[in-house]
């Protein structure tokens, strides 16, 4: 299969843009991310399935009005969570108003209330052990406009008249009333598998499940086909992929030429190999919904600390331990999840028995060993940090030197640059492209009482 087959040399930067936006955007509207955005992928919408499909075995759902990619899902991903409207990631309180919402606005007609939207919800969460929405507490409130506007943004709703923040500031004499958009509201959700009759979060891991249940039954070329798939995905969805972390079934087709071929023709970004394994780098941010480096004190933090463990490694002399491997994540993880779920109206006989693993994944290989940088060392080399460009920093976070230390590993490890481990962290390969980034302080100017009567 040849990539962007149907795609001459003058229209692929074009083309290359209708495919990040989608596979950065899995939901598309008229207004989401921006007008712009529908018009280019649903002129490219045949080549889109096609490619979207062959490669990664994503399907692309088009209607009049929305675009929805259906992803594959080989990992329990936790870095790109729904956003607050200040911008920090939904709660478990955000993720069940904005379900129940979606299923309010399933049965609802065209228009709606937001009190009575809220009434409806607050009707449902009250059947739910632990949740509740009480419309007289402001933080109830605020989390259920969170999850409103989230669907705003995308569509879903369009405020007709009034104010959702005006109605979180006072119930008592603000409203707002909403259109419903029914096509995107069941574009939004849309399960593959019926959650009730799952015994496992595993099951929602189509790819892991698919091979599976392959078996003698499918072809050798079949068998193939849904590796490559998945090591594409891999590459397209981490930051980095290391070999160590993969079972061996995997690495080969990691190796193979063709897959850095394929991703960089389709995305139009480079991919690059390197002893331990492979990355696509975007420096532009075009694909990426996280920039590394990037503005902000917490991100400004992770650089100086990725320098500073970069720099401490190539010096040796530190302990090595392996890290766990992208198998022993998942059934760890899957565990943790698993320990919640209710067990009232489980259907066994219905239910996905799915692993979440596919043949070879256990494969017994020599774990590699990465260096070991304790938590005392952090801590210290953060406590220099502040010292050395506190300044810099915001005041409130430099004041909390342990929180500002912890949001800056949890960055870090989302990126795949360390690894966290008991008493420490691991320095892992990629942290090495930092070694030698130099900081420039630039001081937040200073306004004093003279300055104001001068001016």
């Amino acid at each position: 299969m040849t990539v962007a087959a149907e795609v001459g040399p003058l229209e692929l930067a074009d083309y290359q843009k209708a495919v990040r936006l989608v596979l950065r955007y899995p939901l598309i509207t008229e207004g989401h991310p921006d007008r712009g955005a529908l018009p280019l992928v649903r002129r490219w919408a045949d080549q889109l399935r096609t490619d979207l499909f062959e490669t990664f075995g994503y399907r692309l759902l088009t209607t009049a009005n929305t675009a929805r990619l259906m992803r594959v899902q080989d990992e329990l991903d936790s870095t790109r969570p729904a956003l607050t409207r200040t911008g920090r990631p939904f709660d478990r309180r955000r993720y069940a108003y904005l379900v129940l919402t979606l299923a309010t606005l399933g049965r609802s007609g065209t228009q709606i209330a937001l009190s009575e939207l809220a009434d409806a919800v607050a009707a449902d969460a009250t059947r739910i052990d632990g949740l509740g929405l009480d419309t007289e507490r402001k933080t109830d409130r605020d989390a259920f406009v969170d999850a409103v506007t989230w669907l705003t943004e995308r569509g879903a709703l369009a405020l007709a008249d009034g104010s959702a923040t005006d109605w979180a500031s006072n119930t008592g004499t603000a409203e707002a009333l909403y259109d419903i958009d029914r096509e995107i509201v069941f574009a939004v959700y849309r399960p593959s598998r019926v959650l009730q009759h799952m015994r496992s979060v595993t099951a929602l891991l189509d790819s892991a499940g698919l091979i599976g249940q392959q078996g003698p039954v499918q072809g050798v070329h079949t068998v193939r086909q849904a590796a490559s798939r998945r090591a594409r995905r891999l590459v397209l969805e981490r930051p980095a992929v290391y070999y160590a972390d993969v079972s061996e079934s995997l690495r080969g087709q990691l190796r193979h030429p063709g897959l850095a071929d394929d991703l960089e023709r389709l995305t139009g970004l480079s991919v690059e190999r390197r002893a331990e394994g492979l990355a696509i780098i975007d420096t532009s941010g075009r694909l990426s919904d996280v920039r590394f480096p990037g503005g902000g004190t917490v991100a400004q933090v992770a650089l100086l600390l990725s320098v500073r463990i970069a720099t401490a490694v190539q010096a040796g002399q530190l302990a090595t331990l392996p890290a766990a491997t992208s198998a022993e994540r998942l059934e760890a993880l899957a565990a943790l999840i698993d320990s919640a779920l209710p067990a009232r109206g489980l259907l066994d006989e219905l239910a996905d028995a799915g692993t979440g693993e596919e043949p070879g994944e256990r494969e017994e290989t020599a774990p590699a060993a990465y260096p070991f940088l304790t938590d005392a060392w952090l801590r210290s080399v953060m406590n220099q940090l502040i010292g050395q460009y506190g300044k810099a920093f915001g005041a409130k976070q430099s004041a909390d030197p342990d929180r500002l230390l912890g949001e800056a590993l949890r960055l870090l490890a989302s990126l795949h640059l360390i690894a966290r481990v008991e008493g420490g962290v691991l320095a892992l390969p990629l942290l090495a492209r930092y070694r030698g980034a130099v900081a420039e302080v630039k001081l937040r100017p200073q306004t004093t009482l003279f300055d104001v009567e001068d001016a």
